[in-house]
């Protein structure tokens, strides 16, 4: 058996909670106050989000799959949703009482604000759900704490202040995110490594078969779609883990093994630009020179 529930509002999901909006923008859910959920054993559950959304599970609740992988809620994790994403969730079981918070806020929450300016630069509203995050107590502590925070001021009467000290509120929250993330990447850096690993043979088997001329220049969403990532997740892993955005790295690792194939001689420099994936030389060119400081042509005299 199958749902679809559209969450295209704040009052959606409270709604399907059965639990009142106080504001129609913004909502924090205790989910344990929740009634349980019933379902029939086997169900899924196609939830399709136009708004913001932060879950902090304290039980395992169902399964959810968003893409082609799945995540089991555990104990601690923080999970987001972004406009625009798409969860399956199958109920294994008929009735449950889930326990854990829930952040909810319309994009038209934060129009106007600091926040509005800067939502995009917080990448993990658009990781898939096995890149959750995953809280020490401590951390958990803070979310909880800035949790409460905002609902004492969605308790305050509106006034002039309300929406910008709301928003700035969400602001630290995912600054606070933002520098949890920071700690995951390197409390796994082993999982990291091999995943850099994994990039690194991708890319060689890649340039090594006929893909480039066939698919072009390989993309970063490709790579990441290969190595079951969300783009965002996978250029922040790289970043972090190199210094390089994964564009850079990719171009990076391009350069090197086009600077051993301009020796060949039985090649002239546009073929190798169509064997690396390039639809016109001159762009190859263009990128060569701005990486090396000089044409390819020029790095073969010199060399």
């Amino acid at each position: 058996m199958n749902e679809v529930l559209f969450f295209n509002s704040v009052s959606d999901y409270n709604d399907s909670c059965g639990v009142e909006t106080l504001h129609p923008l913004i909502s924090i859910l205790d989910l344990s106050k929740c009634p349980p959920k019933k379902w029939q054993a086997g169900t899924t559950v196609k939830m399709n989000f136009s708004i913001y959304a932060m879950f902090l599970k304290e039980v395992k609740c169902g399964d959810i799959r968003y893409g082609k992988n799945y995540y089991d809620y555990q104990e601690g994790t923080l999970v987001f949703i972004g406009p625009g994403q798409v969860w399956d969730v199958a109920y294994e079981i008929s009735y449950y009482q889930p326990t854990g918070y829930a952040l909810l806020f319309h994009p038209d929450l934060i129009h106007g604000t600091s926040l509005g300016k800067i939502i995009q630069d917080y990448h993990f509203f658009s990781y898939q759900t096995h890149e959750a995050l995953h809280l020490s107590e401590r951390e958990k502590k803070t979310v909880l704490d800035c949790f409460e925070n905002i609902q004492i001021e969605l308790s305050r009467s509106i006034d002039k202040h309300s929406k910008k000290l709301i928003a700035s509120n969400i602001e630290l929250l995912l600054n606070y995110c933002d520098r949890f993330y920071d700690r995951q990447f390197i409390t796994r850096e082993q999982v990291n490594v091999g995943l850099l690993e994994r990039f690194e043979d991708l890319l060689k088997d890649y340039f090594s078969s006929d893909k480039p001329q066939v698919i072009g220049f390989p993309s970063v969403a490709f790579c990441a779609e290969v190595l079951h990532l969300s783009s965002n997740y996978f250029g922040d892993l790289v970043k972090k883990e190199t210094g390089k955005s994964a564009q850079e790295y990719i171009q990076f690792k391009m350069i090197d093994l086009a600077k051993e194939r301009i020796f060949d001689d039985s090649k002239t420099i546009s073929e190798i630009a169509y064997e690396l994936g390039f639809k016109y030389p001159q762009h190859f060119t263009r990128l060569f020179k701005q990486k090396v400081g000089m044409t390819p042509n020029d790095f073969k005299r010199m060399n």
